[in-house]
């Protein structure tokens, strides 16, 4: 699949303000407290109406599941890994000497030492991280946004930059640092889902083995994230 290939049947440009409203309106009720738990349901709901309204749906959006499967989840893990070690030992100790700090993660202070609330994350962060943010992000959203600017090359670099700002202010609850790292996370996640050719089954197993990462050692008491 060429990198300039519409990634929809049918574009209907005039839907985009629409979609970008909603996403704004989802932002902003979220900030509000008016969301309990996550935004990232009510984005996927934006996203699959967009793309029934196209005349498209997931497969197409790269949720495919062809006869590379079980390599791209390969290739995705291995990935994972890495971008945690990349954030682990090269983001946090550069966004902590820029800022003085690094990304907040109080909110998952209880994990330390709590086996059962490990268990529990994991289980959300396959649905609502992996597949949820994934197919929000990278398979709806980056796709859409370069359509929109014409398919090209360039437009494509620019949603990724685009799109990935999004990704990353919708970690601000992370702080100024978190916010930056989840951007930069969300670039390489884009990078791997146009690398493997737009499928998502390797940036949802990255996503995962990442957060996974982040997970196990906020467990062991390891993570600088969270305050003593």
């Amino acid at each position: 699949m060429s990198i300039t290939e519409p990634a929809h049947s049918d574009r209907k440009l005039y839907l985009f303000p629409f979609e970008l409203a909603l996403f704004v309106l989802i932002f902003w009720a979220d900030g509000a407290g008016l969301i309990p738990l996550s935004k990232t349901p009510f984005l996927f709901l934006v996203a699959w109406a967009s793309l029934r309204l196209r005349g498209s749906g997931w497969r197409a959006a790269g949720l495919n599941f062809d006869r590379r499967w079980l390599t791209l989840i390969g290739i995705g893990a291995i990935a994972g890994i890495a971008f945690w070690a990349f954030e682990f030992y090269v983001e946090n100790p550069v966004l902590y000497r820029l800022t003085g700090r690094y990304p907040d993660l109080d909110t998952f202070a209880d994990l330390v030492g709590n086996v059962r609330l490990l268990a529990i994350l994991i289980a959300l962060n396959l649905v609502l991280a992996a597949f949820g943010e994934e197919m929000v992000w990278r398979g709806y959203a980056l796709p859409r946004v370069a359509e929109v600017m014409g398919g090209s090359t360039i437009a494509w670099a620019a949603s990724i930059i685009a799109v990935n700002a999004a990704f990353g202010l919708a970690h601000l609850y992370q702080g100024e640092s978190g916010t930056v790292q989840a951007a930069v996370q969300g670039v390489l996640l884009g990078l791997l889902y146009l690398a493997t050719g737009r499928n998502l089954l390797a940036p949802i197993a990255a996503h995962f083995m990442a957060n996974n990462c982040d997970f196990v050692m906020i467990y062991l008491g390891l993570h600088p994230g969270i305050t003593p």
